[in-house]
């Protein structure tokens, strides 16, 4: 009798093990990770800017060289997009996404302990632009193929609400990085440097205990990049971003500019009242796709965006009152929200097997926009004698071709499901 209890018991233990073992995983975990990793390039993306007054006065560093660092952060982010589609799926997403937040946090740590340290502070502050960039380069390209691969009803508003983490983070390192400086002082930025490497260190826990998804569709053939080459939709997608991120970065690296020039503000309200504001307002555009996109078409929202995008480009532009013009700004910030998870989700609609290597491309895609449209915009402006009304207004073109785009991206849709 013991005997046939035991294995019956034995039998019971090994179906709970089979029940256990078809269980899916859960992957909440792993989507909260994903947030707090995009908060982690919000922190790195946005801390040191805001000390670049301070590092003139106290260490020295002219603005030239003050310049070159946003140069060296945008190019490492750049090398690490086009080589993260080569190496990411060869190593694997965990062990990636992990070193990620290890180089971000190494580059923080870098930046609070060195520059006051050595005898050459401006190449310790080169040294941590370059460690956190490449946390923050795989960071960028990870993420969000991470989101798209875990199971969701509505992957769009999965997407919309993961980008949303990127606004809520920059102005929450805005608005404590300036309370912790005027509470403590200026001189203090070395030991918020430090305290800011918390989240990363929150997101490689996150990470290090939370299961990856299949990246590429089980059933779709993973895509090499003469595949996505042959694909017109490909092209049709890489415009999308490349105009998306011209139109968020074409008014948001202007917006403070616009609100001190046109308002004669002082700063510290300009940059609320400006990039602060435009921040807040694309978060709220990504928080609402993230919270009811299931009720909205994708490419409606995003057309209706992109008309709404042309209409405050051409309100800042052309508009005599300052007040209206500022408004305007900020409410680009809605109009453009949509656009950059946007057309991340409906590149991966319409390219299932695209994988890292799709996701990669197209964050090269908006990274040049990002860097291509406020140039544009500040070249028409100082062509036209310094009017930069005459540069938004020629900024206005990227959220027209957006919204063309939209529409061939529509008929590819509709002939893809005849």
């Amino acid at each position: 009798m013991s005997n046939v209890s035991t294995r019956i018991a034995t039998a019971n233990t090994g179906n709970a093990t089979a029940s256990q073992r078809n269980i899916a995983p859960n992957y909440d975990r792993t989507m909260l990770a994903c947030f707090v990793g995009y908060i982690t390039q919000a922190v790195i993306n946005n801390y040191m800017p805001l000390l670049f007054v301070t590092f003139a006065a106290t260490l020295g560093i002219d603005m030239a060289r003050l310049s070159a660092l946003i140069t060296v952060n945008f190019v490492t982010q750049l090398i690490v997009d086009v080589l993260a589609g080569r190496f990411v799926d060869r190593i694997g997403y965990k062990p990636c996404i992990i070193a990620a937040h290890i180089a971000a946090l190494a580059g923080l740590l870098t930046l609070g302990l060195m520059p006051t340290r050595v005898a050459d502070p401006y190449a310790a502050i080169l040294a941590a632009v370059m460690l956190y960039a490449l946390g923050g380069g795989l960071i960028e390209v990870m993420v969000s193929p991470i989101v798209e691969a875990c199971p969701s009803a509505h992957k769009a508003k999965a997407m919309s609400l993961l980008h949303s983490f990127y606004c809520w983070g920059q102005l929450g390192t805005v608005a404590v990085s300036t309370l912790f400086l005027f509470v403590f002082g200026t001189g203090s930025w070395p030991v918020l440097a430090c305290l800011w490497g918390v989240v990363p260190i929150v997101g490689l826990v996150l990470f290090a205990g939370a299961p990856m998804p299949r990246i590429v569709p089980e059933g779709a053939a993973t895509m090499r990049f003469a595949d996505l080459a042959r694909r017109p939709v490909f092209y049709l997608m890489f415009a999308m971003m490349l105009c998306a991120g011209a139109a968020e970065q074409g008014m948001s690296q202007w917006a403070s500019a616009f609100a001190e020039s046109g308002l004669g503000v002082t700063k510290v309200v300009g940059d609320l009242a400006g990039p602060a504001a435009f921040a807040l307002m694309m978060g709220l555009s990504r928080m609402l796709y993230g919270m009811i996109g299931h009720r909205i078409d994708l490419t409606a929202f995003i057309a209706a965006s992109s008309l709404l995008c042309v209409a405050m480009y051409l309100t800042a532009a052309l508009t005599p009152l300052p007040a209206v013009g500022l408004a305007a700004c900020a409410v680009t910030g809605f109009s453009v929200g949509i656009m950059w998870p946007g057309a991340f989700s409906m590149a991966a609609d319409a390219m299932p097997g695209g994988g890292t290597l799709l996701f990669a491309l197209l964050a090269v895609a908006g990274d040049l926009g990002c860097a291509g449209g406020p140039a544009l915009v500040g070249f028409a402006a100082s062509a036209n004698g310094g009017r930069l009304q005459t540069g938004l207004l020629f900024g206005s073109v990227f959220a027209v071709v957006l919204l063309a785009c939209v529409f061939v991206a529509r008929r590819f849709a509709h002939s893809a499901h005849r």
